[in-house]
């Protein structure tokens, strides 16, 4: 995995068109190393999207979050591949028979050097939601931490998960379970409807493998100066 700041940065396209994710790829492309589509943009326009981003030489993170039986789940792995995803998720409930049968699809394709990685806990939930939710009564960050666990022993790359989390995945796992972290602010940004949130710095202080950053710069007035701002404190 690349060093650099801009090839651990990934851009989330959370815009609603066509037209909105190619201006921001063609103006952001120079600074940043990834896109990410989600199931938002991709419902809408479909796989061609997804060729903006191959075709300005960035890789693309296909956030669809599949969770489904597993003969269903190697179709659309093979069909994620198939339209370019360099990354893609999957959530690390749906078990380890699920996660290992996107594993085998991956391996038996032409494309072995696609990144896996399970979805432990999404960021909007707090604690007292998630126990809520689940009928739990402990730490998110247990609950992560055995997601992860779950998910490397099943063949997954790596996890997403808030950096809250991210010191304890890494103490568990070592530095090979690669972490994609969202929920980055910069300082001087609200939460927005997330609720474990950090900044590029203090992330990749604690080691975070890639930085999903949406509105602090698809929002921006400026979303060049922003994404530029963002790899700056990356590398601070």
């Amino acid at each position: 995995m690349s060093s650099q700041p801009s090839e651990r940065l990934i851009v989330a396209l959370d815009v609603a068109s066509y037209d909105a994710a190619r201006g921001l790829v063609e103006s952001l492309s120079p600074y940043a190393g990834w896109f990410k589509i989600g199931s938002v943009l991709f419902t809408r326009e479909g796989p061609r999207v997804c060729e903006v981003v191959k075709r300005a030489g960035a890789k693309l993170f296909l956030d669809l979050k599949f969770h489904d039986i597993p003969n269903t789940v190697r179709g659309a792995v093979k069909n994620a591949l198939a339209i370019g995803a360099d990354m893609m998720t999957l959530h690390a409930s749906g078990g380890t028979t699920m996660l290992g049968a996107a594993r085998e699809t991956v391996e038996s394709s032409n494309r072995s050097d696609a990144i896996l990685v399970a979805v432990t806990v999404l960021t909007h939930l707090s604690e007292a939601e998630w126990n809520a939710t689940f009928g739990h009564k402990g730490m998110v960050e247990d609950t992560v931490v055995s997601l992860a666990r779950m998910a490397r022993s099943a063949g997954m790359n790596g996890v997403v998960a808030s950096a809250k989390e991210l010191p304890a995945i890494k103490r568990a796992l070592g530095r090979e379970c690669i972490v994609v972290t969202p929920g980055i602010r910069l300082p001087e940004s609200g939460a927005d409807d997330q609720t474990r949130v950090v900044t590029p710095g203090q992330a990749v202080r604690d080691g975070a493998d890639f930085l999903v950053v949406g509105r602090p710069i698809i929002a921006a007035l400026d979303p060049v100066a922003a994404c530029r701002e963002v790899v700056a404190r990356m590398g601070a």
